[in-house]
């Protein structure tokens, strides 16, 4: 397999995608494209030639088959090594994981205009609107449900690392550059999934990039 990602430092779908496949267990070859850097234009149609993915990345390639989204790259994986790699077995917990992922997937637009992912960044004093508010807030309300509900195996949403981890590890990210202020479980689970092994790699590989897109380099309110 062979997945391409965007700039290990701004791209929260390609952390995604790329967790995604950890998790699976398989081997596969990692191509990363600089996102917005001076060929980014050519590397989009070339990156047209080979999947509909209108140059987004990540996109798996397995064989003949290209996937081109992270949920979808998630949900391929696991048909490929059995959903018990990424879903909580019980109906109840695997019920709520994949809400909590959907809701992920589709919403908190102003949390992700307003605090983009910059690892290599530490903000203080960052503003934000009542809509990146409100989206911190529903999140948290999320991830104290789950631990309450779900917890118990382990330091993760659902005790043990799974989909949920993966979808909002980029928020993780995010609460950490900009000092979101969070209570004591939020924290807890906070450093769990930074302090997870695959994280680490990636934190590491984000810090050695070199490129810099300005445009997430001034989240608004900062």
């Amino acid at each position: 397999m062979k997945l391409i990602i965007g700039n290990r430092n701004y791209s929260s779908w390609s952390l995604r995608g790329w967790l995604a496949v950890k998790q699976s267990g398989l081997a596969f070859e990692e191509l990363q494209v600089p996102l917005y850097g001076e060929d980014w234009e050519q590397q989009k149609r070339h990156i047209g030639e080979i999947a509909p993915s209108h140059g987004k990345v990540p996109v798996l390639w397995d064989g003949d088959a290209v996937v081109w989204d992270s949920l979808a790259i998630i949900e391929y994986l696991a048909d490929k090594v059995g959903r018990d790699r990424f879903w909580p077995k019980a109906d109840d917990a695997r019920a709520m994981a994949r809400s909590m992922v959907a809701e992920m997937h589709s919403s908190y637009a102003a949390l992700r205009r307003q605090l983009p992912m910059n690892i290599r960044r530490t903000v203080e004093g960052t503003t934000i609107d009542e809509d990146a508010h409100a989206d911190i807030v529903r999140i948290l309300t999320l991830w104290a449900e789950a631990r309450a509900r779900f917890g118990r195996g382990g330091p993760f949403l659902f005790g043990t690392f799974c989909a949920a981890d993966i979808i909002y590890a980029p928020v993780v990210s995010r609460f950490i550059t900009y000092g979101v202020p969070l209570p004591g479980f939020a924290l807890t689970y906070v450093e769990a999934v930074w302090e997870h092994d695959w994280m680490r790699e990636w934190v590491a590989a984000s810090a050695s990039e070199d490129w810099v897109i300005e445009q997430y380099e001034a989240p608004a309110g900062a």
